[in-house]
Formats: C-alpha cells, sequence, structure tokens
C-alpha cells in the first residue's frame, strides 16, 4: 500500500520536460561565434589591394601624418606679426607689379566690374556673368537649384564673415573698379567670387555646357592669383570658397529632391504659386 502511494506521488509531482524547440537544438548544436575585429582578418594580400585600387584615401592619411608632424613643430606667428600666407608669398612677384602699375591694377580690377577689349579675346564682367548665368538658370529655364546654392551660400558667407571679422592683409591694393566698385568695406572669409563661380560652373556640368564650365573654371583660377596678388583675400579665402561652392550646390540639390518627395505624398494645389516658381 505503501509503495503504491509513494508511486502515486511521485509520478504527481514529477513534471515532464520541454520539448525541445528548433531554435534551442540549433543553438545547443552552433554557439554564438565570437567575432573578431576587422583589423585582425587583415592579411598581407589585403593591405596590397588597398595601396592598389584606393590610394587617394591613402594618400591622405600620409598627408595626416605629414601636416600632423608640420602642426606639432611649427612656430606659432606672433599676434604682433603679420598673418603668414603661403598664397601672398608666391604671388609676391605680382603684388609688386600691381604695386608699381596703378594703370595695371585698374585695368585688371576693371574685369571684374566692366566689358574690356583685350587684344586676343573679350571678356565680361566675371562677377556679372556669374550673376547672369546663375539668375537665368532659374529665370529662363526654370532650375533653381544654382539660385538656391547662391543664396545660401551667400547668407552663410555674411554670418560667418561678420562673426569673425579678419584684418585687411598688408599692402591690400584697393581699387576704384573693383567689386564692391568703390572701396567699400567687404567680408575677407570667404571668397564669394570664387563660390559663386564654382556653383555656376557646377550647373554647367550638369547641363554638359562642357567647354562654357572649362571657361569658368579657367577665369576663376586667374580671378584668385589677382585676388592674392592684390591682397584682396587670404589663400584660406579662396580655397574655402570653393568648398563652400561645392557644399551649398549639394544642399540644395538635397532641398529640391526633398521638396519633390514632400509634393508627392501631399497632394493638394493650394501652393501652386510656389511650385511654379520652384518646381
Amino acid at each position: 500500500m505503501n509503495g503504491t502511494v509513494s508511486a502515486l506521488t511521485s509520478r504527481r509531482h514529477k513534471r515532464p520536460s520541454p520539448a525541445p524547440t528548433p531554435a534551442n537544438a540549433a543553438m545547443s548544436k552552433n554557439p554564438a561565434p565570437v567575432h573578431k575585429a576587422s583589423f585582425m582578418t587583415w592579411t598581407l594580400h589585403d593591405v596590397v589591394h588597398v595601396a592598389r585600387h584606393h590610394w587617394i584615401p591613402c594618400f591622405f592619411a600620409m598627408g595626416l601624418l605629414f601636416f600632423m608632424g608640420v602642426e606639432y613643430t611649427l612656430r606659432m606667428v606672433p599676434s604682433s606679426a603679420p598673418p603668414f600666407d603661403i598664397g601672398f608669398v608666391t604671388t609676391r612677384w605680382l603684388h609688386l607689379l600691381l604695386a608699381s602699375s596703378p594703370n595695371l591694377n585698374t585695368l585688371l580690377a576693371g574685369l571684374n566690374t566692366e566689358q574690356e577689349d583685350l587684344r586676343f579675346f573679350r571678356i565680361q564682367v566675371f562677377v556679372g556673368m556669374q550673376t547672369t548665368y546663375i539668375l537665368w538658370t532659374w529665370l529662363i529655364e526654370g532650375r533653381p537649384r544654382a539660385t538656391i546654392a547662391a543664396l545660401f551660400m551667400f547668407t552663410c558667407r555674411g554670418i560667418l564673415g561678420y562673426s569673425t571679422q579678419l584684418p585687411l592683409p598688408q599692402g591690400f591694393l584697393g581699387s576704384g573698379a573693383d567689386f564692391p566698385v568703390g572701396n567699400v568695406s567687404f567680408f575677407l572669409f570667404y571668397s564669394g567670387h570664387v563660390a559663386g563661380s564654382v556653383i555656376a560652373s557646377l550647373d554647367m556640368r550638369r547641363m554638359q555646357r562642357w567647354e562654357l564650365a572649362w571657361t569658368f573654371d579657367a577665369l576663376n583660377l586667374l580671378q584668385a592669383v589677382r585676388l592674392l596678388g592684390t591682397r584682396g583675400h587670404y589663400t584660406i579665402d579662396l580655397a574655402v570658397g570653393v568648398g563652400a561652392g561645392i557644399l551649398f550646390d549639394s544642399l540644395a540639390g538635397k532641398y529640391e529632391e526633398s521638396k519633390r518627395l514632400i509634393s508627392k505624398v501631399v497632394s493638394t494645389t493650394s501652393n501652386g504659386a510656389k511650385e511654379a516658381l520652384f518646381p
């Protein structure tokens, strides 16, 4: 009797083991792999492949190491001394030439504000050419991207130029024919001349106007040399101008794309006038 009761009791308290699930079975057979750091899997073949097929990042990696050495060993320019500018050093000959010939300086400056007949070619106001092309793409061709980029760029330039007002470079050669006209004050950082030229050139490339784009690039380069020669801009102003033109052209493209996506989602005609101006 006692044996029967104990047997029934043991059966009552004994719980059946759960049936194995496929997930538990897989985990028991294949434990989670231990991941190694990515660089621990590199081989000599991988390094050679990167050096051959990704030489541009490798070049900039070497540049990083080089300029780390330059930066940490270079003597700082004293606060009482003028800034060091490699562009000013390179164009010292042009600065001396323009300083000794004010008429030549006025002639070159006039290329930014009026139309001049030269011996072998005729060149119009470069700033006017930029403005005319950028507005043409919007008002005539109905493509506002370059105009939006220019608005972004000049607004940001005004904010940065006012926030950090750099001193006028020593030896600045002003001209009444330069832009802005009349020797008025202007922001040094960054160059709106260069940035506007880049915005126009990028739009020309999108439209496959290759010859016009290369012409703008060549004139932009000559303009940069003249601005350095007259000490009208520091080298960093011109370099950032190039980057600003590329950046704000890209942002204008993203802005247009976002508006297209919104117009697809929101099906309304209440903003028809705006869409006509900015399709």
